[in-house]
C-alpha cells in the first residue's frame, strides 16, 4: 500500500484547485475586488496631482506679472486637501479590502481543515501504516498544507490583485501620456518575470528537500516525546539530541542554500528594476528638452511615480512567488491526501437487524503495507455463541486476524464471510456496531472519564455509564476522585485506563467481542475481577480471545494455534494439548514461568 498520491501542479493548477474553495464566498470576493479596483485608482492620485502641481508651480514662476503668493497658497491648499482626502478615503478602502480578503482566507483555512479531517476519517487503516504516513509526517503535511494554501489565498486576493491592478492602471496612464515611455516600462516587465521563473525552477528541488527535512524533524520530535520513558531509562538523551542536531544541521544547510539562490536572483531583479527607472527618467527628460507635444517638467515626476506603481508588483513578486512555490510543495502533499480515492475505506450495503457471529476464513493471504507477510493460506471457522482462542508466539498473526475481521484491512486473497456473507459486502458501520474491541493498549481520549466510557454508546444514560464502570470494577476508584466521573481520564494509570476501555465495551454490549490481551496491564486481583465480568458477558456471544494468559484461553470452546501466519493446530484446549506440538510447548512454558508447582504446593500447605 502506497502513500497518498502527490499531485504535481503548477501555479495555475494550484489556483484552479483553490477556486472551488473561494467560490462559496463569492460576495466577499466581489466586495474585495471592487475595493481592490478602487484602491488601485487611489494609488494613481499622487502621480496625477504631482504632475499638475509641478506644472502649475512652474507656470507661477514664469508669470509675466511676477510670482503671486495668493495663487501659490491656493494651489498648495488644493493639493493638500486632495492628498489628505485621498489618504482618508484610501485608509477606509484598504481596511475593507484587507478585512474582507482576510475573512476569505480564514474561512478557506477552516474549510480545508474540515475537509481533510473528514477525508482521513474515511481512510482505511492501511493508509496510516504505510511508509510516509507516520503521525508526525502526516500532521506536517496537513498543517503546512493548510497554512500555505490559506496564505496563497491571502497573497492572491490581498496582495497580488491590488498590486497588479494598480500596475495595469499605471501602465495605461503612462501609455496615455506618451507611448514611448509606456513601451520602455513594458519592456522591463518580461525580463523581470523571466528571471523570476528561472529562480523558481532553480529553487524547486531545494524546497522539496527542505519540506522532507521538516517532516523528519516533526516526526523525530514526536517520537522523542512518545518514547521519553525508554530514552531516560537507557540514558540515551545525548543520542537522541545528536540525531536531532544532525537533522537541524541538514535543515540549516538546505535553508541557507535556498536563501543564497533567492538573494542572488533578487539582487539581479532589483538591478533590472533600477535600469527601468533610469531609462524612464532619461527618456522623459529628453522628450521635455526637445519640447515634445504634451511633455512638461511635471511629466518627469509623473512617469517616475507611475513606473514605481508598475514596478511595485516587481518589488513584491519575489516574495509572493517564493510563497507560491512553497505552497506548491506543501499543496502537493495536502491535495494528495484529498485525492487519495483508493485509500477510502470500502463499504457494502449488507446490514441485517440480527447478527449471528459466524466467521469463516478460507485460504486468506495478507501482507502489511510495510511488507510483512502476516497470514499464509489461513483457513478457520469462528462458531457463533462460542469463545475461540487464538494462540501463538509474538508475530504469529493473531492480531492480524482481528484486524481483518473488523475490516481494518482487506486480505490480499482468499475469502472472509460473516454469517455466510462476504465481509466486503457488509456495511462497515453496521459491522462495527456489532463488534466490541478491547486491545492490549486502548486509546483514551482527552476528556472526562464519563465521556470516554460513553464513547461506547453516546446515547447511553448516566446510570448505564455507571453500571458499565461497575462491571469493569472501576466505579469505586472513579467516585473516590474529587470530580468523580468528570475527572480527566488521562490522569489514570495504564491499568485503570484499560478498565475504562473495558467499561466502554460493556456499555456498547455487542453480539461479537474481540479481546486482544484485555488484561495485560492489570494486576492479579483486577485481572480476576475483569475475567469474571468478561465471563458473564460472553454468554450467548461470539468471542475471540488473544492472550498469553493460560487462564483466559484454557476455558475457551475452541482454540487455534498459529505459527508465522499458518494455522498449525486446532480443537478444544484439552485436545490440542494432548496433540503435543507448539501449544503444549507454550502451555508448559507458561506454567513454568508462573512457578505453577510452587504455587500449587503453597496453596495446598496447611495454614497456621
Amino acid at each position: 500500500m502506497s502513500t497518498a498520491t502527490e499531485t504535481k501542479m503548477g501555479i495555475g493548477g494550484l489556483l484552479r484547485r483553490l477556486l472551488p474553495q473561494v467560490t462559496p464566498y463569492r460576495w466577499l470576493l466581489v466586495i474585495t475586488l471592487v475595493l481592490t479596483f478602487a484602491g488601485s485608482l487611489m494609488a494613481q492620485v499622487n502621480a496625477v496631482v504631482l504632475d499638475r502641481a509641478v506644472d502649475a508651480i512652474n507656470a507661477l514662476l514664469h508669470l509675466e506679472g511676477g510670482f503671486q503668493w495668493s495663487e501659490a497658497a491656493r494651489i498648495l491648499v488644493l493639493i493638500s486637501a486632495i492628498l489628505l482626502g485621498k489618504e482618508v478615503l484610501a485608509a477606509f478602502i484598504t481596511f475593507g479590502q484587507r478585512f474582507f480578503g482576510e475573512k476569505i482566507r480564514i474561512h478557506v483555512s477552516r474549510d480545508l481543515s474540515l475537509r481533510v479531517v473528514d477525508r482521513i476519517l474515511e481512510f482505511r487503516m492501511a493508509f496510516f501504516s504505510a511508509a510516509g504516513n507516520e503521525p508526525g509526517k502526516l500532521q506536517t503535511r496537513i498543517d503546512r498544507g493548510i497554512m500555505s494554501l490559506s496564505n496563497t489565498v491571502k497573497n492572491f486576493f490581498i496582495d497580488i490583485l491590488p498590486l497588479f491592478t494598480s500596475a495595469i492602471l499605471a501602465l495605461v496612464l503612462m501609455y496615455a501620456a506618451n507611448v514611448y515611455v509606456g513601451l520602455v516600462a513594458t519592456a522591463i516587465i518580461p525580463v523581470y518575470f523571466w528571471i523570476t521563473a528561472v529562480q523558481g525552477r532553480r529553487m524547486k528541488g531545494w524546497r522539496h528537500r527542505v519540506f522532507g527535512t521538516h517532516q523528519q524533524l516533526s516526526s523525530g520530535i514526536l517520537n522523542i516525546i512518545e518514547s521519553m520513558g525508554v530514552i531516560k531509562s537507557f540514558n540515551r538523551e545525548q543520542v537522541e539530541a545528536s540525531k536531532q542536531a544532525a537533522l537541524q544541521e541538514q535543515s540549516t544547510d538546505q535553508q541557507m542554500q535556498t536563501r543564497r539562490i533567492s538573494f542572488l536572483y533578487e539582487g539581479l531583479k532589483s538591478f533590472v528594476e533600477q535600469i527601468g527607472t533610469v531609462l524612464i527618467i532619461i527618456l522623459t527628460a529628453y522628450l521635455v528638452l526637445i519640447d515634445y507635444p504634451g511633455m512638461t517638467i511635471g511629466k518627469i515626476m509623473y512617469h517616475v511615480m507611475l513606473f514605481a506603481n508598475v514596478s511595485a508588483p516587481i518589488r513584491q513578486l519575489h516574495r509572493i512567488y517564493d510563497d507560491l512555490n512553497d505552497a506548491l510543495v506543501y499543496a502537493e502533499g495536502f491535495f494528495g491526501i484529498l485525492d487519495a480515492d483508493a485509500e477510502v475505506e470500502e463499504s457494502g450495503k449488507h446490514a441485517p437487524e440480527r447478527v449471528e457471529g459466524r466467521f469463516e476464513m478460507r485460504h486468506v493471504e495478507f501482507t502489511y503495507p510495510g511488507g510483512t507477510h502476516a497470514l499464509r493460506d489461513l483457513t478457520m471457522t469462528i462458531e457463533p455463541g462460542q469463545t475461540t482462542a487464538l494462540v501463538g508466539l509474538s508475530g504469529a498473526g493473531k492480531s492480524t486476524i482481528v484486524n481483518l475481521l473488523d475490516k481494518f484491512y482487506q486480505p490480499d486473497s482468499g475469502t472472509i464471510t460473516l454469517d455466510g456473507v462476504p465481509l466486503d459486502q457488509w456495511d462497515t458501520r453496521a459491522l462495527r456496531d456489532n463488534i466490541g474491541l478491547v486491545l492490549q493498549k486502548n486509546h483514551i481520549f482527552s476528556g472526562t472519564i464519563e465521556e470516554n466510557i460513553r464513547y461506547g454508546r453516546p446515547d447511553a444514560s448516566q446510570e448505564e455509564v455507571f453500571e458499565a464502570a461497575r462491571k469493569a470494577f472501576i466505579y469505586d476508584q472513579i467516585v473516590a476522585l474529587p470530580d468523580g466521573f468528570n475527572s480527566n481520564a488521562l490522569q489514570f494509570s495504564g491499568g485503570q485506563q484499560q478498565r475504562i476501555a473495558i467499561a466502554r465495551m460493556f456499555l456498547k454490549d455487542p453480539p461479537i467481542i474481540f479481546l486482544d490481551e484485555p488484561t495485560a496491564s492489570l494486576d492479579a486481583i483486577a485481572t480476576e475481577q475483569i475475567k469474571n465480568s468478561i465471563d458473564a458477558i460472553k454468554q450467548g456471544r461470539t468471542v475471540i480471545v488473544i492472550s498469553h494468559n493460560i487462564g483466559q484461553i484454557i476455558d475457551s470452546d475452541r482454540l487455534y494455534v498459529l505459527d508465522t501466519g499458518h494455522c498449525v493446530q486446532q480443537g478444544t484446549p484439552a485436545e490440542v494439548y494432548r496433540q503435543g506440538g507448539l501449544y503444549k510447548d507454550i502451555f508448559d512454558a507458561s506454567a513454568r514461568s508462573m512457578n505453577a508447582d510452587k504455587i500449587a504446593s503453597t496453596m495446598e500447605a496447611p495454614s497456621r
